[in-house]
C-alpha cells in the first residue's frame, strides 16, 4: 500500500485546481443520482458527537491528493494525531475515487482509496442521503469540511446548527482554527505530547 508521501508525489503530474475538483464531483453525483437504484445501506445508529471527529466531503478528499493547498493543510493535522478521527463512508470514498479517476488516473484513484480506507473510520448511512451530511450525523462529527457553498452558506449553517451538532467549514478555516494542544486537553486530557504520527506515512 502506498504511503501518503508516495501518493502525493504521483499526483503532482496533473494540473488540477479546486474548481476542477468541485465540478467533477458535481458530475459524479449527478450521474450517480440519475442511475441510483441501489439497495439502501443499513444505517448505523448515530453516535455521540465529539470535537475530534471530522468528516471531509469528497471534494476535500480529492483535493487533498490532487491539489494540496487548503485541503491538505486541513487534513494533515488529522493524519498527525492518532486521537483524532476522520469519518467517511463507502459512498464518500467512491465519490472521491471517481473524481480522482476522472481528473487524473484510475490506478492512482484505486491506490488512493486503499490508503484512505485504511485511515478513516467508516460509517454506514442510507444510500439516498447526502454522503457527507449523513456521515457527520451518523458518525458524531462536529466538523464537516467542504468546498460546497451550499453547505457553507449562513442559511445552511443555521439549519445544520439547529438539527445537528456539526459545523460546516471551508478547509482553510478549519486549518486556521485547529488547535491541537487545546483539543487534546479537551478530548484526551493532560499535557499535549505533540504529534504522534507521520502525516506522510
Amino acid at each position: 500500500m502506498d504511503s501518503w508521501r508516495r501518493l502525493f508525489d504521483r499526483a503532482d503530474g496533473w494540473d488540477v485546481d479546486e474548481p476542477d475538483v468541485s465540478a467533477a464531483l458535481s458530475t459524479v453525483r449527478d450521474d450517480r443520482q440519475a442511475a441510483s437504484d441501489a439497495a439502501e445501506e443499513r444505517p448505523a445508529p448515530p453516535v455521540e458527537s465529539g470535537p475530534a471527529r471530522v468528516v471531509a466531503d469528497a471534494d476535500v478528499l480529492a483535493a487533498d491528493l490532487l491539489v494540496g493547498g487548503d485541503a491538505r493543510r486541513a487534513l494533515d493535522p488529522l493524519r498527525s494525531h492518532s486521537w483524532t478521527t476522520l469519518l467517511s463512508s463507502e459512498r464518500l470514498l467512491a465519490d472521491a475515487e471517481a473524481v480522482i479517476a476522472n481528473l487524473a488516473d484510475p490506478d492512482l484513484a484505486a491506490d488512493w482509496r486503499e490508503r484512505a480506507a485504511a485511515w478513516v473510520d467508516l460509517v454506514s448511512h442510507p444510500a439516498g442521503d447526502h454522503p457527507a451530511l449523513a456521515t457527520a450525523y451518523r458518525g458524531g462529527a462536529m466538523h464537516l469540511l467542504s468546498f460546497d457553498d451550499r453547505l457553507l452558506s449562513a442559511k445552511a449553517g443555521a439549519t445544520l446548527g439547529s438539527r445537528l451538532s456539526v459545523s460546516a467549514r471551508h478547509p482553510r478555516a478549519f486549518a486556521t482554527l485547529f488547535d491541537a494542544e487545546s483539543l487534546y486537553r479537551e478530548v484526551v486530557g493532560g499535557e499535549y505530547p505533540g504529534a504522534d504520527r507521520d502525516p506522510r506515512e
